[in-house]
């Protein structure tokens, strides 16, 4: 199976014409000038230098904004400096994100040009109350009639959802979940929302207008709609947003649930409920036998798992690697003490 890299190129706040109450983008994406069409050979260069050259697939990839909304001519000079690494193989496309309502036929027209390959929508809420609260700016329905168009004309579709916006609960979040598994996108981001500081959000909860999840609410639900969307066969390919110089709970965040590896808490109570089931009727210590490569998700971050099971259990709980397993499969064998 190849391996698959992207090449994160940030335009910061380009081509969006609204301001949803959780946005700022300089902020999110730790960026703060613009991205030239220089920058993006300057990007593609030095990260070329760092990705092994067989058996992988690389994609150029601008995030941030919405890319499809910016002046058609800067789309195009952006895209332009990615077109000799396409014809020359070092690179296989350009992945790009953008709003459900800057797509249309001449759009992806001229991306077709340019050796687009996916495109990621910025979903964020299939329920209209939550996208309205959210001043999103575009509706459920616009979500669905641009992913047919991308989907239709040979791209890869990309969806991004946000759980805990204003006005959002989490069987809201299952609906969305629901909704974007009926487009069948071929990966998933699932983003807990963050109360950012110089937000309209932050104003919000400022005000008491406004509850941001704590971190057990979003990775708990974050678990229920990772396996849902692995149920039906969608990959998610990221959970919580990536921790930049500002996006941490030390610098820009001023409420909400973050953790520098979200993804890893989300995989950690996974193991944790298959954990506690395999040691149902066990009654005495036991080991508890995982991928080793899996062993850091068994154990949860600082030892969370391992300690709730020792002390719901009474007994010592262990967790050791055993090549032959794979991914999420547990056993767990009793160990008769003196």
């Amino acid at each position: 199976m190849q391996r698959k890299y992207n090449i994160p190129i940030f335009v910061p706040h380009r081509g969006c014409p609204f301001d949803c109450v959780f946005c700022d983008q300089n902020r999110i994406t730790g960026q703060i000038k613009e991205t030239s069409p220089e920058d993006v050979t300057r990007i593609i260069e030095e990260y070329l230098k760092t990705l092994p050259r067989e058996g992988v697939s690389v994609e150029a990839a601008f995030f941030g904004g919405s890319f499809t909304g910016i002046p058609i001519e800067e789309q195009n000079a952006l895209m332009e400096r990615v077109r000799p690494y396409i014809r020359s193989g070092r690179i296989d496309g350009i992945r790009l994100s953008t709003r459900p309502d800057y797509i249309n036929d001449e759009i992806l027209d001229n991306l077709k040009r340019y050796g687009v390959t996916t495109i990621e929508l910025g979903a964020q809420s299939m329920c209209e109350e939550v996208l309205k609260n959210s001043n999103r700016g575009h509706s459920a329905v616009q979500t669905e009639r641009a992913a047919g168009l991308i989907k239709n004309r040979g791209f890869s579709l990309g969806l991004q959802m946000m759980t805990g916006l204003p006005g959002d609960t989490p069987e809201r979040s299952v609906h969305t979940a629901e909704r974007i598994i009926a487009l069948r996108p071929e990966c998933v981001r699932i983003y807990p929302t963050l109360t950012i500081a110089g937000t309209y959000l932050e104003k919000m909860y400022r005000e008491g207008r406004y509850r941001p999840q704590t971190l057990d609410e979003a990775v708990s639900l974050a678990k229920r709609l990772l396996l849902m969307f692995e149920a039906a066969d969608i990959k998610v390919i990221r959970m919580g947003l990536q921790p930049t110089d500002e996006i941490n709970e030390n610098a820009s965040v001023a409420a909400g649930p973050f953790h520098s590896a979200f993804g890893e808490l989300v995989e950690g109570e996974i193991y944790y409920d298959m954990m506690k089931k395999a040691l149902e009727g066990c009654g005495e210590d036991a080991v508890i036998f995982v991928a080793p490569s899996e062993i850091s998700k068994a154990v949860g971050n600082k030892r969370r798992n391992i300690l709730r099971l020792c002390r719901e259990t009474g007994h010592r709980i262990a967790v050791k690697g055993d090549k032959e397993m794979a991914k999420r499969e547990v056993r767990a064998i009793a160990v008769k003490t003196a």
